[in-house]
């Protein structure tokens, strides 16, 4: 929102929905998948297509997607394809050496990896992604109503802990499935107190 002299405010309280991805073949095979852009799976797109009723009785004000195909494609199952606004900030964690290898392979070479405390060697690191999230919640805090993201499990998990005030390393307690809904919000009415309203909904 900006005033009449230019000047950037924040709109007023408002919920914020985030909706992980419908299933592809790495989310099922549990490989990492990165900046690697996989569709969705047949299931994947069920599941996207299966969020149109739960998502229709909100009125959304902005809607932004990831510009990964399995973010955007849930986003355009799930009924937005028109409102969809793409936002490089959204796409998931650059995993680097670790694009495509499944947890068990990680930890084979390195035993007591975490990563949102260690990274990726040669991607991202926690802190990068912590600022790109708290770059989305900037743009969030500026829309007038209600908004709705579409993007991928671990960076939406450390949106989340930042939306909170926890630093990324928070991310870790918040498991997120596929094509799940999730919402944040504000207790109190009260800016300074983030709170999550709902939390991992599963619709099919």
């Amino acid at each position: 929102m900006t005033t009449g002299g230019g000047k950037h405010i924040e709109a007023p309280l408002a919920e914020v929905y985030l909706v992980r991805h419908g299933e592809t073949e790495w989310s099922l095979s549990g490989q990492h998948t990165g900046l690697t852009d996989l569709p969705l799976t047949a299931r994947g797109e069920a599941q996207a297509r299966s969020l149109r009723n739960r998502l229709a009785v909100v009125d959304f004000a902005k809607v932004f997607s990831s510009p990964l195909q399995r973010a955007m494609q849930t986003c355009r199952l799930a009924g937005y394809k028109a409102e969809m606004e793409v936002d490089d900030d959204l796409v998931e964690w650059d995993y680097g050496e670790f694009e495509g290898k499944t947890r068990a392979q990680i930890l084979a070479q390195r035993p007591e990896w975490i990563i949102f405390r260690d990274g990726a060697p040669n991607g991202e690191s926690p802190d990068d992604i912590g600022m790109r999230a708290d770059r989305i919640l900037s743009k969030i805090r500026l829309v007038d109503g209600i908004s709705l993201i579409f993007s991928s499990g671990h960076f939406l998990r450390v949106l989340i802990a930042r939306w909170l005030g926890m630093k990324p390393i928070g991310g870790a307690y918040f498991k997120l499935d596929t094509a799940t809904v999730s919402v944040l919000g504000y207790d109190h009415g009260s800016r300074i107190e983030p709170v999550i309203r709902l939390f991992n909904e599963r619709l099919s």
